[in-house]
């Protein structure tokens, strides 16, 4: 403040209003003082609530340290190993200190549902509950702040281990699952700090969604589905006389209505009124083709029994194929190269580049002898190879066979082989009186064109004796579904394969290949380098043009996953992941 001028007058007067004056100034510091300590005794300094905060924290982690169990706004804390050592290492101080990249993870966690997963599953409700009141007057106490910030980290770490490997644990599924479930050299607490001070953590956890084309396109047809679940369930069309060409029964109208909803018929195309015409055939055999039928244009039982499922069950079933989709590609990058058997699709792809340079038709293992699913490395084809009967089809089909027909062998062009390697006359052994169980001779079959081979074998060693392999069956690459084999996978074209696997055009083109074939003679070629193979069950997947197709449960494995995706998340995140069993 400038100098008070005096008034006009004697020193005395000018001191007594100098005194005055000051007596009022320490009037009103003394009221300032009064007021500060009101609010201050209502509301604690920031540094004073930071340490509060920092206690309950360490509160909450030697609990679950103590217990390997903590509830946190009601929610139970998964990650028992890794959350107390990631807040251990930060001195027990809040993560989560930006307030806007609170709210950007929140709202992050809200969009799960296009991954085909629950947004509640991460605490979407509760943390949204939470950052409302942080964001008002007043915001969050000290015990509110300390959960909040630990639900936001338990949150993170559920999200991208579930974006990465998948909610569903596929070893309980499956104990011979072999695909690694790893981090890798990744520190998880470094990770789990890296992504909490990233400047997008969208992006950060992003990284850790599969970054395949299968994925993106699957995610694409949920989106799609359930944008035609949002105008209601299409049309269920009642059980009749086959549909067809030239059909004018009122069935005909809720048929078009159908497969406008599912886009099979595009258009205004067709008189909704008017008999089964032309358009009408095309649609249903575009439908027919996306579901794995025989595409003859006519709406016999099996076309209507498709027609008839929910748009949520084919929601359903995207959501399981995309679950899929992170236990098997969240390794697997754009540019690696890499064979995939698919099942329940019934095809072989190879992908090089991120472009698939070979596609066929396969034939799988039927139901009662299912193709397992696994993870391997081809190393080495065999040309003309022979075929030694495995253990379980001589149980199963063999020996049955040659107890009623002893010349069953000489038709299938079978040698009897003993211990010793001699080849035995099938006459001279009484196969009504042997068993399967300690059975005393190998029954093979040498190279040639009938060989349950056929002309070559894709190898790729694993404990299941499963491969790759030609067949002398050709006929049955023409149905549409080919369940046929008795475990492995008998695919189309399998010498184009070859030679796609041998990369090397100038030594192993087509006409080389059929000169080896040609001798009739068994020869092993090494690849030049392994090959990652994958024996995957797809019964959704996308077309690169968007189109959903959908195949059946064969082996009815969808429902176990479906369960697993729509439970409770209910077991513990490990500090360290380790490979599956195998």
């Amino acid at each position: 403040m400038g100098e008070v001028e005096p008034r006009k007058g004697t020193n005395d007067d000018a001191m007594g209003f100098r005194s005055c004056l000051e007596e009022k100034m320490r009037h009103l510091v003394t009221i300032a003082g009064m007021l500060a300590l009101t609010v201050f005794a209502r509301v604690p300094p920031i540094h004073a609530q930071g340490n509060q905060v920092d206690q309950l924290i360490r509160g909450r982690m030697e609990e679950l340290r103590a217990r390997k169990r903590l509830t946190v706004e009601g929610a139970s804390i998964a990650a028992v190993n890794l959350i107390p050592r990631f807040y251990e290492q930060r001195g027990f101080q809040p993560a989560w200190t930006n307030p806007g990249r609170a709210s950007a993870f929140v709202q992050f966690v809200s969009r799960m549902d296009a991954e085909g997963l629950d947004p509640e599953d991460y605490y979407y409700g509760t943390l949204k509950g939470l950052l409302t009141r942080a964001e008002q007057p007043g915001g969050l106490d000290p015990a509110q702040r300390a959960d909040f910030d630990i639900l936001l980290t338990e949150s993170l770490i559920r999200l991208a281990y579930q974006l990465r490997f998948g909610k569903v644990d596929p070893v309980r599924l499956d104990p011979n699952w072999n695909f690694t479930r790893s981090l890798g050299d990744k520190d998880p607490v470094q990770t789990l700090e890296s992504a909490i001070s990233s400047d997008s953590i969208q992006s950060f956890i992003e990284d850790e969604i599969p970054q395949l084309d299968y994925y993106d396109r699957l995610k694409k047809g949920l989106a799609r589905y359930r944008e035609i679940a949002a105008q209601g369930d299409w049309p269920v069309i009642p059980s009749g006389p086959a549909l067809k060409t030239g059909a004018t029964d009122s069935r005909v109208a809720l048929l078009r209505e159908r497969l406008r909803r599912s886009g099979d018929l595009t258009g205004t195309a067709g008189n909704d009124a008017g008999p089964f015409d032309e358009a009408l055939r095309q649609a249903v055999i575009s439908f027919q083709r996306r579901h794995g039928l025989t595409a003859d244009g006519v709406v016999h039982k099996e076309a209507l029994s498709a027609l008839n499922v929910p748009v949520q069950q084919r929601i359903d079933q995207i959501r399981v194929n995309l679950e899929r989709a992170r236990w098997a590609f969240h390794d697997i990058h754009t540019r690696d190269e890499f064979v995939v058997a698919d099942i329940a699709g019934y095809h072989v792809y190879y992908v090089k580049d991120g472009k698939i340079v070979f596609d066929a038709r396969a034939q799988v293992g039927k139901p009662y002898r299912k193709t397992p699913i696994f993870r391997a490395s081809i190393t080495y084809l065999e040309f003309n190879p022979t075929w030694t009967v495995p253990p379980g089809i001589l149980r199963q089909d063999m020996l049955p066979k040659l107890k009623q027909n002893p010349n069953y062998l000489r038709q299938k062009e079978l040698s009897v082989i003993d211990r010793n390697g001699r080849t035995v006359d099938p006459t001279t052994v009484d196969w009504k009186s042997i068993s399967s169980r300690g059975f005393p001779y190998q029954l093979r079959q040498n190279p040639g064109p009938n060989n349950a081979l056929g002309r070559v074998k894709i190898m790729f060693p694993n404990s299941y004796l499963v491969y790759l392999h030609d067949t002398p069956s050709r006929d049955l690459f023409e149905a549409p579904k080919r369940a046929f084999s008795s475990g492995c996978i008998r695919v189309q074209n399998p010498l184009t394969l070859a030679e796609l696997l041998l990369k090397d055009p100038t030594k192993w083109d087509q006409k080389a290949i059929q000169g080896v074939i040609d001798s009739r003679k068994t020869r092993r070629v090494n690849l030049p380098q392994p090959v990652t193979v994958m024996l995957l069950y797809w019964t959704a997947e996308a077309t690169p043009e968007g189109v959903v197709e959908f195949r059946d449960d064969i082996y009815g494995r969808d429902r176990k996953v479906l369960q697993g995706l729509k439970s409770h998340f209910n077991f513990s995140i490990p500090l360290k992941t380790t490979p599956g069993p195998g």
